[in-house]
């Protein structure tokens, strides 16, 4: 049976649709959190061959998964009622410690197949100290559960809770319309109607009845399509305009047929109930399902069995959480029925909790609820492990004070031990060579990770393949054409151009840090820290001058540092270069893109690796969470007065104009540290244009000043300085790094 939860995702996946809730329970009510619906690319049911049903279902699951964050909430689904088999019985007066052994007698008379090929559970629906025992039977068959059940694990998706469509209706009925069933003598109908068939549940205070009509919305596309000669697509799209269509009479007529066929049928089917039960009335219908889209269907079932129908525009006791799209989620409530009481159920808030998942499964699920403990249990093991190593300790140093005839014994035995080990040296010589000869090449290992990730940086900048609308400006850049590079105004070129990319190594990137000095100070530590191991040992005191050199966080990385529960072992990076481009922000990391690859930033591919590079399987890299302490994005204007990044562009000089009877003015100092007799300017290295901010000056040629005192510039280009980290998914096992705080072959 269900068990409660905070949250619940609740799918029902039919064959024109997903239809999701995200539900949480609040008190004793219940909120939606988040929703979907997502259309198949085609009905499934529309002449679909099965490899092709298979991979519609894949494509749909998985822009599921892209559009929500299920996380860890229990997932519970819903299986068609065509082949799934309820039935309510009652037992004779029994002990509760005895009632499972009578169901399971009276469900192998009931249920009409093999035990060994189905799930099955029960329910009791009496009160429990009531002498009389009704019970509830549901059973399916092995590969429905199955084959509705690997959709979900090809995506991922680990499901909970199976239950069958028609019983969380009734569930739904129960909570959000408690007061059309509170009677054993007065029922409520619900007629949900779907693709390819209408799922009839006739609801009562204790007891549901259902039955599956194979008659569905697509029989009503068949008719149109036989009549005007279409194809199903077509047909389908004219059923849906049909009301505003100038031919909606003769489409109406075409569907007449289906009308009277499909009405009739729910009428003998109510009309086997109540004979059935003839203390039982009918009192009212509930339409649901996506085919109460079609216009009159209501109308015209509600003629036909002359009883009030009800089409809900609104749940009563369902509420919709702040930043939920309220009108959107009302455009579906017709389709929600069957997800609203999946999540009842798994909140735990439902009349009808049987689950009809694979023992098997729920077994694993189990298991791992448990793990929890195991890990604790361990721990304490651990504990005691170190508490037995320490009093081995303790009884060493107490023999250490012994006698000087055990420290003649000691003496002796340790020369022996050391004739041994020379003479095992000899022998073994072999052996030594070859693990020198390993852990010589250990280096070389992963060295081609730095060169791979170098690789996918350059390639998420702008591009002719990531901006095929100016392909002409990156060849004509890529071949030295100045002069068909300048036909592209500068503000408009869509260009990054590197002057700094700086990776290192960090096996937790979560302590790893941005720092301007970071590398310097690395290898630095490297250096000094590859002389002592070649001086045998690492010298306390030197260690601690190293520590108040370049601090303890870095030392610890160095030396392997204290080891979290979890690290995430990856790359720190630092990228800096300047734009000719006037939006630079558009080229870095442009807002709400996500869903638009086009659109995309140099920054929003690295988000997107996998999709970006088109792989198949998942990228070796992905970025780390952009929060303040792992993200930072600064830039500003080419602007000589203030502090931007080294090697951005190129420095020119700019003589004044001669002077009668001067000396020409020489540069006397580099890089505009300070020139006499002109000005350094930053240029483009390529097309020799200026990029660096110019003073504004009037008709006077004196300078120009804006409201606040300060010079007025005309700004070019723009420099950047992106930091951030990615998560390296593919390193080695051992989260303890080799010397210098590099992995085996990766000297950055």
């Amino acid at each position: 049976m269900a068990a409660a939860s905070d949250a619940v995702w609740a799918i029902d996946l039919g064959n024109n649709s997903l239809k999701a809730l995200h539900l949480v329970a609040v008190g004793e009510a219940v909120q939606v959190i988040g929703f979907d619906h997502i259309p198949h690319g085609k009905i499934l049911t529309s002449g679909v061959s099965a490899a092709e049903r298979e991979e519609l279902i894949a494509i749909t699951l998985r822009q599921f998964v892209q559009r929500n964050d299920v996380g860890f909430d229990p997932v519970i689904i819903s299986v068609s009622s065509q082949n799934s088999f309820a039935r309510f019985v009652t037992l004779p007066p029994v002990e509760a410690k005895r009632l499972p052994e009578i169901v399971k007698f009276e469900a192998a008379q009931q249920i009409p197949f093999d035990m060994s090929e189905i799930q099955w559970d029960w329910q009791l629906m009496s009160d429990p100290d009531s002498p009389e025992k009704k019970v509830g039977l549901f059973a399916i068959k092995n590969e429905i559960v199955n084959a509705a059940l690997e959709s979900f694990e090809r995506e991922e998706l680990p499901v909970s809770f199976v239950q069958m469509a028609p019983m969380a209706l009734y569930n739904y009925l129960l909570f959000d319309r408690p007061d059309l069933a509170n009677s054993d003598k007065r029922a409520t109908v619900i007629v949900n109607i779907g693709a390819e068939s209408t799922d009839l549940v006739v609801c009562t205070a204790s007891g549901v009845w259902q039955r599956c009509i194979t008659t569905g919305g697509n029989a009503f596309t068949n008719a149109i399509a036989e009549t005007f000669k279409l194809s199903f697509e077509k047909a389908e799209k004219l059923k849906r305009t049909a009301p505003v269509s100038k031919y909606a009479r003769q489409i109406f007529q075409a569907m007449r047929p289906v009308f009277t066929d499909w009405s009739g049928e729910v009428q003998r089917s109510l009309g086997f109930y109540t004979s059935s039960n003839p203390d039982v009335k009918i009192t009212r219908v509930i339409a649901m399902g996506g085919g109460t889209k079609l216009r009159g269907l209501v109308k015209y079932l509600s003629q036909t069995l002359q009883l009030p129908v009800e089409k809900p525009d609104a749940f009563q006791r369902l509420a919709v959480a702040p930043g939920v799209s309220t009108a959107k989620f009302h455009e579906n409530v017709s389709d929600f029925g069957v997800v609203y009481g999946l999540g009842l159920q798994g909140l735990g808030m439902a009349r009808i909790e049987s689950n009809l998942l694979p023992s098997s499964i729920a077994r694993s699920q189990a298991w791992a609820g448990k793990m929890k403990y195991f890990i604790g249990a361990a721990v304490m093991l651990l504990v005691v492990s170190l508490a037995c190593l320490g009093r081995v300790g303790l009884d060493h140093a107490s023999y250490a004070k012994g006698s000087d005839t055990r420290a003649k014994i000691t003496r002796v035995v340790s020369e022996a031990k050391r004739a041994t080990a020379s003479l095992g040296g000899v022998q073994d010589r072999e052996g030594t060579y070859k693990e020198r000869m390993k852990k010589s090449f250990e280096w070389f290992r992963y060295r081609e990770v730095v060169p791979q990730l170098h690789e996918i940086i350059v390639s998420a900048l702008p591009g002719a393949r990531t901006n095929p609308e100016r392909k002409d400006l990156y060849e004509a850049f890529a071949r030295g054409d100045v002069a068909q590079v300048k036909q592209t105004p500068r503000p408009d070129r869509k260009q990054l151009f590197l002057t700094t990319l700086a990776i290192f190594y960090s096996d937790d990137l979560a302590k790893a840090q941005f720092r301007a000095s970071a590398a310097m100070r690395r290898d630095a530590m490297m250096q000094e820290m590859d002389m002592m191991d070649e001086s045998e040992g690492y010298d306390p005191e030197t260690m601690k001058q190293l520590e108040q050199m370049y601090g303890a966080q870095y030392m610890q990385e160095m030396l392997g540092g204290t080891t979290a529960t979890q690290k995430a072992p990856g790359f720190v990076i630092t990228v800096e270069g300047y734009s000719p481009y006037k939006n630079i922000g558009d080229l870095l990391d442009p807002p709400n893109v996500r869903d638009t690859p086009a659109k995309w930033g140099f920054v929003t591919r690295l988000e997107n690796l996998k999709q970006f590079l088109n792989l198949d399987v998942n990228s070796p890299f992905e970025m780390y969470d952009k929060g303040a302490a792992n993200f930072k994005l600064d830039k500003g204007p080419v602007d000589l007065e203030l502090e931007i990044p080294q090697g951005v562009g190129q420095w020119h000089f700019i003589p004044d104009p001669p002077v009668p009877g001067a000396a020409p003015a020489v540069a006397t100092y580099a890089m505009g540290m300070g020139p006499q007799g002109g000005t350094w300017i930053l240029i483009d290295p390529m097309t020799k244009e200026p990029i660096s901010a110019d003073p504004v000056k009037d008709q006077h040629g004196n300078l120009a000043y804006d409201a606040t005192g300060k010079t007025r510039k005309t700004v070019r280009d723009f420099w950047f300085r992106l930091q951030f980290k990615l998560v390296w998914k593919e390193a080695p096992a051992s989260a303890a790094p080799a010397a210098g705080g590099m992995m085996p072959g990766m000297r950055l």
